[in-house]
């Protein structure tokens, strides 16, 4: 490992300065980026051009779910690069049917498009709820409040969350938004050009809310007897990272009834690729074919390169059991965090999630003495802190931080990460 990611030289170290005057001068200033210039990275730590190193527990947003540098995906690669790493998909190629194969087998049948990103997945559901709808004018589609859906004209109209949408007006017409878990909303909120619903089954830039089974199971049963089509959002919390491979899977599981749940659509990305781009969208069986040849496309999505690694990660997550691992030590995380919101409630309002979906729910800034002097919101100034004190994590809204570590992460580094989130509770309390 130490031959695949060295150390940089000491040439290259202390170079933040002119790091953030490249990014200036060069790169569009859509980000608010934290003062941090990253340098490379191994297993679930990485580290700054200073040198200095992080627990990464924000995994890049739910995207490295084997860490970074993780061998069997620098081989795959290398592997694949020298065979074939594009063709337009106007040809056949294996690692593409084989990878569909293997997320028709984990959710039921049907057929999977592949793309570069979670927007692109998202809007392939969109284009999907169009043609099903388009003989009988149905093109609305539901969608939850806090949500979020991408950042294309189409994602942001079905993104729940004001603040996506300031400045980009008028918003793409089809999309109303409904309060989150709330069944008896969704069922007044139907009018004749509703064509379908679209959640995520744990919201996350919403702030880690998971979905109810009552909700769920409310959904499909409103959806077949209206004939709407349901979709899930799963780019976030698919992908074994509520310690089973999708979170409806992982939140009915005990259900009556749970286990013949299945939505009609589900959109993926981020772990899928573990760090690679890659996007995709499931259809189950009776609208598999509904975008027919010449309906939807994309250059880069599904390349070998993509498939072939994204293949490679669910080999590594099954061979070494890694979603029943999410599952026990997210537990314990959360346990953790719960206990910790016991300790300091002055500092925690809430803690919860599932597996390596984490969400710890802040105080109100202005009961927090410490954070109430800033222009800067309570999610932010944790996350500052933490920094400094050497974890990631990431911001969701303005008082909810985001714990998404790899699905590798050990128990050692859950422990130094708690102990190091105690570390600022305790400094705030």
């Amino acid at each position: 490992m130490k031959e695949l990611v060295p150390s940089p030289p000491p040439i290259v170290r202390n170079q933040f300065e002119s790091i953030c005057e490249l990014f200036a001068k060069n790169v569009v200033p859509s980000y608010g980026r934290f003062d941090l210039a990253l340098s490379h990275g191994t297993g679930s730590y990485v580290f700054d051009v200073d040198g200095k190193r992080y627990l990464d527990l924000g995994g890049g947003i739910a995207v490295n779910c084997l860490g970074h540098a993780h061998p069997a995906i620098l081989e795959v690669l290398m592997e694949q690069s020298r065979k074939l790493m594009h063709v337009s998909n106007l040809y056949y190629t294996e690692p593409q049917g084989r990878l569909a194969a293997e997320i028709v087998k984990r959710l039921g049948a049907g057929k999977a498009f592949f793309a570069n990103s979670g927007a692109e997945a998202n809007e392939g559901l969109f284009k999907t709820a169009r043609k099903f709808g388009h003989d009988e004018g149905r093109y609305e589609i539901l969608t939850a409040t806090h949500s979020f859906h991408g950042r294309t004209l189409a994602g942001i109209a079905a993104t729940g969350q004001d603040k996506v949408k300031k400045g980009f007006e008028p918003m793409m017409p089809g999309f109303r938004h409904i309060p989150y878990n709330d069944l008896a909303a969704a069922r007044n909120a139907l009018s004749p050009a509703t064509v379908a619903i679209l959640i995520e089954g744990v919201q996350g830039e919403g702030g880690i809310t998971p979905a109810t089974p009552e909700y769920l199971l409310g959904l499909r049963q409103l959806c077949d007897e209206k004939k709407l089509l349901l979709f899930m959002d799963a780019v976030q919390d698919g992908h074994f990272r509520t310690g089973a491979y999708q979170s409806f899977q992982r939140i009915l599981e005990k259900i009556p009834g749970g286990g013949k749940f299945l939505p009609d659509g589900v959109s993926m990305a981020k772990s899928l690729g573990g760090g690679f781009p890659i996007g995709a969208f499931w259809l189950r069986g009776p609208y598999a074919d509904l975008l027919g040849p010449g309906t939807h496309a994309t250059t880069f999505g599904g390349t070998p390169l993509a498939c072939a690694v994204a293949l490679k990660i669910f080999e590594v997550i099954e061979n070494e059991s890694l979603a029943n691992h999410a599952r026990k030590l997210g537990d314990w995380m959360l346990n953790e965090l719960q206990r910790l919101g016991e300790r300091y409630p002055t500092v925690i309002k809430n803690a919860r999630g599932l597996g390596f979906m984490l969400g710890l729910e802040l105080a109100e800034k202005e009961k927090i003495p410490a954070l109430a002097g800033s222009e800067k919101s309570a999610a932010i100034q944790f996350t500052n802190r933490m920094q400094v004190a050497g974890v990631l994590v990431i911001p969701a809204g303005n008082q909810t931080i985001r714990l998404l570590p790899s699905l590798n992460l050990k128990p050692q580094e859950a422990g130094e990460g708690i102990s190091k989130i105690e570390e600022v509770v305790k400094s705030l309390a």
